[in-house]
């Protein structure tokens, strides 16, 4: 049901600034507004045209609260659908404050989470993906996730979902149509153009289905745990990387007791970087603690870099790195790893050439020689980062999954469309078949919001930001 009371919030930034915006929508939004509006040129909010900007003054009674101008949104012309005016005031919180109060009295109430943006969608200004992708627009940090936002934002998702619902609703149609005339033995569906439909969706559904381990790394940033023996150079590789000095940097072994994180963006892909304690035998219990945790940071890592002294390496008569590499790979063999040879500066012409035995034993295919201190091969690791990345398919503005809630509806309707694919080929009656076309439509309209109710609606507007 869409609601009929006028609501206001804050829609911009809390707090003080240059200006703030104060949003009100509803039936009555306007006439309210011109309740406490005076235009500096006389005119009445009521009477003017949409998308119109109205210099004047807020008042209460005959106490003049602030200079502002209202904007004017009429209608299913507004982002909500209906009537809606921005009040662009001074950013104190005290004129903020006194605005909102005053809108209150003259009957607006206070805006939920989310409800400008579900009032759009119930109004069919947008489907239900289009209105997600404004939350994730909104919290988008880096060009990678805000492009999907915006494709999303724009239809890009919904209307490949939608196309494929459509076309599977007319075979639908024609399955139903079937079962009226059951006793007549009649098909009105052609089994071989939907068959080829099927598969068409299947290969659509799992591309989707595929493109979210791409999606959710770009979405929450990819985590990198930087990972080492004591005084190796990590923090000095975390600073390099971050162009700044984000970690304390000595030349005493276990100086970084607990996990260090900042992120990065690198062409567009955001990289959460974890410094982590050095790991060795220690009595320290402090420095046991700050280990311990290394490890669980590795755990929720989903790449790994582990770090090595290239002088260290030259003395390896046991071919201790080797095996701690081996121990690393067993112990996380879905994690990408990098082994990075740090200090590369400090090795001389006699020094190099052992080094370069030393490299030929390890033979790990991923490997980069860098020097921190002199931000020498940062480039090369941030492009094997890169690597591990699929950027194809966003230059490609191809679409990618990147909501949780999205790739559950789509694992099952994937299910449901493999379900009707056996029937046919095992030439099942068409009502066992019609139960799960059904479902599967049904799945697909979770999506776009063509299937819904209120608890889902809740869930999904929870998350929303006051004032959107």
């Amino acid at each position: 049901m869409i609601p009929q009371d006028t609501i206001v919030a804050l829609a911009s930034p809390s707090g003080a600034g240059a200006i703030a915006v104060i949003r009100v929508s509803g039936v009555q939004a306007i006439t309210i507004g011109s309740l406490i509006f005076q235009s500096i040129s006389g005119k009445d909010l009521n009477k003017q045209k949409t998308h119109t900007l109205h210099l004047g003054h807020i008042v209460d009674g005959n106490k003049v609260i602030d200079q502002v101008l209202v904007s004017i949104f009429k209608g299913t012309q507004s982002y909500t659908g209906e009537n809606t005016i921005e009040i662009s005031c001074h950013g104190s919180t005290y004129i903020q404050q006194q605005i909102i109060q005053l809108l209150l009295r003259k009957g607006c109430r206070m805006a939920q989470a989310g409800e400008f943006t579900l009032r759009s969608f119930l109004n069919g200004k947008m489907d239900l993906s289009q209105a997600e992708a404004v939350a994730d627009l909104i919290s988008s940090d880096n060009e990678a996730s805000h492009q999907i936002a915006m494709q999303q934002m724009r239809g890009g998702f919904s209307n490949e979902i939608s196309k494929l619902r459509e076309e599977l609703l007319n075979f639908a149609s024609l399955i139903e149509l079937e079962l009226d005339f059951a006793e007549e033995d009649v098909e009105f569906a052609d089994r071989t153009q939907f068959e080829a439909l099927l598969n068409r969706i299947e290969f659509i559904l799992k591309r989707l289905i595929d493109s979210f381990a791409l999606g959710n790394v770009i979405k929450n940033g990819i985590p990198v745990a930087i990972v080492g023996e004591p005084n190796v150079g990590k923090s000095t590789l975390l600073n390099a990387l971050l162009n700044e000095e984000r970690a304390i940097v000595s030349e005493i072994a276990g100086t970084t007791r607990d996990t260090i994180e900042d992120e990065l963006v690198i062409e567009g892909i955001g990289f959460r970087f974890i410094d982590t304690a050095g790991i060795r035998e220690t009595t320290d219990i402090i420095e046991s603690i700050g280990i311990k945790k290394t490890f669980e940071k590795i755990e929720q890592a989903q790449v790994v870099l582990f770090l090595i002294d290239s002088l260290q390496l030259i003395i390896d008569n046991k071919n201790t790195v080797k095996i701690e590499i081996e121990k690393i790979k067993n112990q996380f063999p879905q994690k990408p790893l990098i082994v990075v040879i740090n200090k590369i500066d400090k090795l001389n012409l006699e020094q190099r050439i052992l080094f370069d035995t030393q490299l030929s034993i390890i033979n790990y295919p991923i490997l980069i020689e860098i020097s921190a201190k002199e931000k020498k091969g940062i480039d090369d690791l941030k492009n094997q980062l890169l690597s591990f990345v699929n950027t194809g398919a966003l230059r490609n503005n191809e679409t990618i999954v990147t909501n949780t809630r999205h790739y559950d509806s789509l694992l099952r309707a994937l299910d449901e469309i493999q379900k009707v694919k056996f029937g046919l080929q095992s030439n099942l009656s068409s009502d066992l078949m019609a139960i799960d076309i059904k479902q599967a439509l049904y799945y697909f309209g979770e999506i776009t919001g063509e299937v819904t109710n209120d608890e889902l609606l809740g869930n999904i507007f929870a998350n929303f930001c006051i004032g959107k």
